[in-house]
């Protein structure tokens, strides 16, 4: 059984995304070990600089890193490759035929993530040209790992 991590900066703040992602981590307990890391994100001030955002990102991303361990890196950036849901079904078996039983799925905080965290990533996955919060980005990935699994799995979920 393959293990996912989505690991995360910040908490989910609203009842109704925390409600949302328990569902689909609920759903995805037949398929595989799944489990949510968060990470504390940076303090800014209101109007950070640049250089201060950097900074930030840097920190986060040394301890995205240090969350997802020896798993394979999925970093969620827009600059990342935009697959279908039966893509990303093939991507997690693959993974899977390859022995790699772990995949830590990134997101980073409202900034993004650094340029190391995108560089050092084993795959970067975009979920779409559009922006969206970045709260709803985490359930809509919850969301596309149960459709992934329930396609591996010949379910009749995603149809």
């Amino acid at each position: 059984m393959e293990k996912i991590n989505l690991v995360c900066v910040g908490k989910l703040k609203e009842e109704y995304w925390r409600s949302a992602c328990n569902e689909y981590q609920k759903r995805l307990k037949p398929f595989c070990r799944f489990s949510v890391v968060e990470i504390p994100e940076s303090r800014l001030p209101k109007k950070p600089s640049q250089m201060q955002i950097l900074k930030a990102l840097a920190q986060e991303g040394r301890l995205l890193f240090e969350a997802a361990g020896s798993s394979a890196k999925f970093a969620l950036c827009i600059e990342g490759k935009e697959l279908s849901s039966a893509m990303l079904a093939q991507k997690i078996e693959g993974y899977g035929l390859r022995g790699i039983d772990t995949i830590s799925f990134i997101i980073g905080s409202s900034y993004g993530l650094s340029s190391q965290v995108k560089q050092d990533a084993d795959f970067r996955l975009s979920m779409s040209p559009m922006t969206f919060p970045h709260q709803l980005a985490r359930v809509m990935l919850c969301e596309q790992i149960y459709r992934a699994f329930e396609i591996i799995n010949h379910g009749k979920y995603h149809k």
